[in-house]
């Protein structure tokens, strides 16, 4: 098989798969604000992470890669749905057009369609300096994002078995290019420890990606003569992940893996991260309705995250992180195990 339909492959089961939302979740509890003391026009979703602004907590996060005429395809919707709403988008893994430049088209419609939007380029963590270079270029990239996914290859058949270097190949990419660089988990969720080596190295911007979205290893077990079902259930949860990241000071989070409405983005951005990207979701939408039915459910989801901000009383995203909540559940044992102590979120004040 090769790596184009091997690609393919992935998005193909990643729909079929279908989405099970992590019940973690349901262990965050906002308290209830009955004199909020402003109205919805009052509420600004914008954000600045770094060197990136931001018009909104939400981005379409990395989902297609390998080239081709589907990623083409994809890749020109979602920068249509991007630029209608001023979201910022990253794309899928380049190194197919790295390797083989006949498929830079499949990315650079990307720009062409979202000429002014704020574009993300993306490559695995086996990339060198020239490689993260080419691959900025391309898009005219406003940041790179480099993604981590050992579970992912170890799972599957044709995949890397030697992840040596990667850190040292990050440090040396960060040092080299000039836009933010952003460390993507790609579904198994980052712990405190990583982000803490990745701040050490010079990282500024860590995308957690924990359990909860789209399970590269159950996708991975199905191309699989004998499966890894150990893998299956590996990772962190996503708002576990965001608490731990979030636990190192001086590092911007991101938050995704299996953000599907308003109210558990709203949570994730409580707990700590800084933006929300959602990939699986908006994909699904594309491809099995279109580009209009994607627009409208960013809107909504936009909406959403107004409402309940004006529910809590707060105008800002930086005010939106320091309201009060409670955590219960599986999430307080996992985090109360790994010393982080959750009456820092259910005593704070905006």
């Amino acid at each position: 098989m090769s790596r184009l339909e091997r690609k393919w492959d992935h998005i193909r089961l990643a729909i079929e798969n279908g989405h099970a939302r992590s019940s973690a979740f349901d262990d965050i509890k906002f308290i209830h604000q009955s004199l909020p003391n402003i109205g919805i026009s009052a509420v600004r979703l914008n954000q600045k992470i770094g060197e990136l602004y931001l018009s909104s907590p939400i981005f379409i996060n990395a989902m297609t890669g390998g080239g081709g005429k589907k990623t083409y395809s994809i890749n020109k919707e979602l920068a249509i749905a991007a630029s209608e709403l001023g979201l910022a988008m990253a794309v899928g893994s380049q190194m197919s057009a790295v390797k083989d430049r006949t498929q830079r088209y499949t990315y650079e419609v990307a720009r062409k369609e979202n000429p002014k939007g704020i574009l993300i380029a993306n490559l695995g963590s086996e990339a060198q300096l020239d490689d993260a270079k080419y691959a900025i270029e391309m898009i005219e990239a406003n940041a790179l994002q480099i993604h981590l996914n050992v579970i992912q290859e170890l799972t599957m058949p044709e995949g890397d078995r030697d992840f040596s270097g990667a850190l040292k190949r990050i440090e040396t990419i960060v040092n080299g290019v000039e836009v933010p660089v952003i460390i993507k988990e790609v579904g198994f969720g980052m712990s405190r420890e990583t982000i803490q080596m990745l701040f050490s190295i010079g990282v500024q911007i860590a995308d957690c990606g924990g359990t909860g979205g789209t399970n590269f290893a159950e996708i991975e077990n199905k191309r699989r003569e004998k499966s890894l079902p150990f893998f299956t259930d590996w990772g962190i949860p996503t708002p576990v992940s965001i608490a731990e990241a979030s636990s190192i000071s001086n590092i911007s989070i991101l938050g995704s893996g299996g953000f599907m409405n308003g109210l558990d983005i709203v949570k994730g951005i409580a707990l700590g991260a800084d933006a929300i990207g959602i990939a699986g979701h908006f994909l699904r939408i594309l491809v099995e309705k279109g580009t209009e039915a994607l627009v409208d459910e960013m809107q909504e989801l936009l909406m959403e995250i107004t409402l309940i901000m004006t529910a809590l009383g707060v105008k800002s995203i930086s005010e939106l992180k320091r309201v009060p909540l409670i955590i219960s559940g599986e999430t307080y044992h996992w985090l109360t195990q790994r010393g982080i102590d959750t009456k820092q979120y259910s005593q704070r004040q905006v």
